[in-house]
């Protein structure tokens, strides 16, 4: 009934407590209270360790009289660490918690036995060899190192049906300019400020890029380096994974790697929320089994490590059910935070390069879903030697300086992300792209696809006119296809293809319609 709170003040200061403590020398070792609060820390630690633990629940500091120890135990109050300290210098830790105004309780100590023992108002001097208070108790391992259970599971039934979809009935736009404002209406496209306004970015001044101004978040840390920066980034299309599972796991690992090097960070590190229908059901299993082998699968290519998560199940009432979503948190390093990109074209006269291939997919598609209601086809391809020598050309090139700005094509296509770089770099682009032109290692069958496939591996750079021919070897170097499209200038977005004018829009109808939507949706 009751979803535990966060306090944004307090985690700041467990955290930098915590870090103070770890100084000292005198942690052992330290665990987050997260899902099943002190039994998951307690139990968890003490098998990892291979010991016992005592814990007096007497003692554990509690917002609400009169609870209950199973609800002590099972609590999720959020900013709370379970520390374990060497013996007799627990006053050294507790000082530094004093100086942060957190509470600093010693509740238990660690046993050679292996066995968790929990008491409730243990009686004094009776220690671990006493019964009196004793409500729990059982060895660690044996909740630690759970049972696993194989259920059932096969592909939904529905899968056939919608990768079966014929492409060719679609009709074309009657107007692009209309299609591509009705995609940039999409929430899922549309500027996010109603919801990063409401956080304050600028709280000990280490937010480099301001939010909605790149593809991930760029941190300095200036309390260890001057230059030494982080990004971080959250990605997952659902849509993908509905329509497979396995590739749409692998696309979202892929996607947040790319939104990291096209601020220039080096991927580093990934954690996950995976959030499922009932597993109980055979279709629902499947979903969750393949996108965890598409998530492993996608961090082995990248040599990322998956460092924590959490799963959550039964997303679904007796109507409906949330498509799988196996959301990937992601975070890389800048070895100089100067150096990174934003997604806003500069200056006039800059060239945009295209780094990557077109090809004609338009499955599982923002345009499909947002402009006629369907979710069918297959999800993107995706070609790891292309994604990883995209990546690494737009992260040396930022490192290089040669890059001035980057950003990922994704949800919308080709036409979004040139719109966006123009709305949010207030400065218009002029694009021509031939009918036969290699960019494309397919022929595209239509305008359309061209403007809204979202064709992954790609991201679109613009660089100085003087510096093109440097960023032309470095792709080179990587073997990773570069082509020019056009240049940034005048005041809107004007796309050609084959000589014909698919879009001519102004910078400002696109950036009303972009920054007010999402707004809109939810007044």
């Amino acid at each position: 009934p009751t979803v535990q709170l966060g306090d944004p003040f307090a985690g700041k200061c467990l955290i930098e407590a915590c870090l103070e403590a770890f100084l000292t020398g005198a942690v052992v070792a330290v665990k987050d209270m997260g899902a099943a609060g002190l039994t998951c820390t307690t139990v968890e630690m003490a098998a990892a360790g291979g010991v016992g633990m005592v814990v007096d629940l007497s003692l554990v500091p509690k917002r609400e009289p009169d609870m209950q120890p199973w609800e002590v135990m099972m609590s999720e109050s959020q900013e709370r660490m379970l520390l374990v300290v060497q013996r007799g210098r627990e006053w050294e830790v507790q000082r530094v918690f004093d100086r942060w105004g957190l509470n600093c309780v010693v509740v238990g100590r660690i046993t050679d036995d292996g066995v968790v023992r929990i008491y409730d108002r243990m009686g004094r001097g009776t220690r671990d060899e006493g019964r009196a208070g004793l409500v729990a108790e059982i060895p660690a391992k044996a909740i630690a190192n759970a049972p696993s259970h194989d259920l059932p599971m096969q592909p939904p039934d529905y899968l056939a049906r919608v990768r079966a979809f014929d492409f060719a009935q679609l009709p074309e736009p009657d107007d692009y300019n209309e299609a591509l404002l009705h995609l940039l209406s999409s929430p899922n496209i549309a500027g996010k400020a109603w919801v990063y306004e409401r956080y304050d970015h600028t709280v000990q001044t280490n937010t480099v890029a301001l939010p909605g101004a790149a593809d991930a978040a760029v941190l300095r840390l200036k309390d260890w380096d001057e230059r030494l920066g982080i990004a971080v980034t959250a990605d997952c299309n659902s849509l993908y994974c509905y329509l497979d599972p396995y590739r749409g796991a692998q696309l979202a690992v892929a996607e947040a790697a790319r939104n990291l090097s096209c601020v220039g960070a080096e991927p580093a590190g990934v954690t996950d929320c995976l959030c499922f229908g009932n597993p109980e059901k055979p279709d629902r299993y499947w979903q969750f089994a393949e996108c965890v082998k598409g998530i492993a699968d996608a961090c082995r290519e990248l040599n990322l490590p998956v460092v924590s998560g959490n799963v959550s199940f039964y997303n679904e009432s007796e109507t409906s059910v949330i498509h799988p979503s196996p959301l990937i948190g992601m975070v890389g390093v800048l070895d100089d935070v100067s150096r990174h990109a934003t997604m806003a074209f500069k200056d006039e006269g800059d060239v945009i390069v295209l780094l990557g291939v077109c090809r004609d997919e338009l499955g599982g598609s923002e345009y499909l879903r947002w402009r006629f209601g369907l979710e069918v086809g297959e999800p993107p391809r995706l070609d790891w030697r292309l994604e990883k020598a995209v990546q690494t050309v737009c992260r040396e090139g930022i490192r290089q300086s040669l890059i001035k700005s980057a950003h990922d094509a994704s949800e919308g296509g080709l036409a979004v992300c040139l719109a966006e770089g123009c709305i949010v770099g207030n400065l218009g682009a002029q694009v021509a792209v031939p009918s036969q032109a290699v960019a494309f290692s397919s022929l595209i069958s239509h305008p359309s696809s061209l403007l809204f496939s979202e064709t992954q591996s790609r991201i679109i750079v613009t660089v100085s006119p003087s510096d093109l021919e440097a960023l032309s070897a470095l792709a080179a170097a990587h073997d990773c296809p570069a082509f020019v499209l056009g240049t940034v200038g005048g005041d809107g977005l004007r796309f050609t293809f084959n000589g014909q004018t698919l879009v001519d829009l102004s910078v400002g109808p696109m950036a009303e319609v972009w920054r007010t939507a999402l707004t809109r949706w939810v007044s």
